[in-house]
């Protein structure tokens, strides 16, 4: 397969395409289709992505430039660039939406082998929100503000292999606690929120069903002090409390005993303070898990950077929505090759030098592994040089 399959090939090759299949039949997603398939456009639309295509003309005409290689993509011809853009604006986004979550279930097993960064056996997800703003005259069925448009991507993040494990897109006013009440999570489990979801009944309902979260409070929290924890002479904690809720609205809704840490953060030179329903771990861990919350915020970086969500080649909301979910596939993917190798990758690196690769003959799994040691293939038979002598 490697002598004849660009990398861009061999990364198609991890779609299962009877789990594809499926999902099309499930959401009619071919229905009155006339030559370009499902797969057709997936291939485009994930092309877009991780070639850092930036319109429909580049799209096209990249995939027009693959010459033979098209045959072991699965695409019978190069769309157009009306084609394409029917395709987005018209094939339901939720076809993209159940391949995301296929897609990640193949990820999570490889993920599960990796050695976990925590000591302990709970479970920690990170909850957070970014706003992708959108031109209002253009994109006028995503209205912000008066003058601006935006649409709001949340995104739960599962630090078991830094994956994206649950994603929404909204309007960009959509309240993120009205988000955050209508999930579920195990037993066990433990959430790192910021202040954004700050809400006392739904702090109640976790810790009634023993999930932990840990987030920060607010600066003027009404809050009386039940018991000063023990805390040691050295060392970035400075006080460990079991606090109750006094405030006129907070203690009825979250009537049950709370944990407030206080740390000193030497490298900004200031205090922190972490509120949690944990009590039987460190403080110094509690202080940690919030820390990890800022594996979302690369996530999201990572998202604008090398994937296509902050520009959109269909003003739709179909299209837009097309783009995002293809984009968190794109995502998985690359988590995926990054957590097979054997390379230390950074996912920005690999990201800009798979783009750079995308169409070439290798082997893809020997170059992640060894990238600047393995010449590429030539496909079929050798055709000499350009200049022979």
């Amino acid at each position: 397969m490697v002598a004849v399959a660009s990398c861009f090939a061999q990364i198609l090759a991890l779609i299962d395409r009877a789990a594809f299949a499926r999902a099309i039949q499930q959401h009619a997603a071919e229905r009155a289709a006339k030559g370009f398939g499902c797969w057709d456009h997936f291939v485009a639309m994930l092309f877009c992505q991780i070639g850092s295509a930036h319109s429909l003309r580049e799209i096209c005409g990249g995939l027009a430039t693959a010459l033979g290689k098209l045959v072991h993509l699965g695409v019978r011809r190069t769309p157009t660039r009306s084609t394409l853009a029917y395709a987005n604006a018209h094939r339901p986004w939720r076809l993209y939406e159940t391949l995301f979550y296929h897609v990640l279930s193949q990820c999570q097993s490889v993920a599960a082998s990796k050695r976990r960064r925590f000591r302990f056996k709970h479970p920690l997800r990170t909850l957070d929100t970014t706003i992708i703003e959108l031109c209002a005259t253009v994109f006028d069925w995503a209205r912000f503000q008066r003058t601006k448009g935006a649409i709001k991507l949340h995104l739960q993040l599962d630090h078991q292999g830094c994956l994206p494990c649950w994603a929404l897109v909204t309007d960009g006013d959509t309240n993120d606690v009205r988000i955050a009440q209508q999930l579920t999570f195990p037993p066990g489990t433990i959430v790192a929120i910021d202040r954004g979801y700050l809400d006392y009944a739904l702090y109640h309902r976790w810790t009634r069903t023993e999930v932990g979260f840990v987030t920060r409070p607010r600066t003027n929290m009404l809050y009386e002090v039940l018991e000063r924890r023990p805390v040691p002479d050295r060392g970035p904690v400075l006080a460990d409390e079991v606090i109750r809720l006094t405030g006129l609205q907070a203690a009825d809704r979250c009537p049950v005993p709370l944990r407030q840490v206080m740390i000193w953060d030497e490298r900004q030179q200031r205090r922190l303070t972490f509120l949690t329903n944990l009590m039987h771990l460190a403080a110094s861990t509690i202080a940690a898990i919030y820390k990890e919350r800022w594996q979302i915020e690369l996530l999201f970086k990572a998202l604008k950077q090398h994937l296509k969500i902050k520009t959109f080649v269909g003003t739709s909301e179909n299209a837009v929505q097309v783009q995002i979910w293809i984009a968190l596939i794109a995502m998985v993917l690359l988590k995926f090759l990054q957590l097979k190798s054997t390379w230390p990758w950074s996912l920005s690196n690999l990201a800009a030098l798979l783009r750079f690769n995308l169409l070439t003959y290798r082997d893809l799994w020997t170059w992640l592994n060894a990238p600047f040691e393995r010449r590429s293939i030539a496909p079929g038979p050798s055709q000499g040089t350009l200049f022979a002598t």
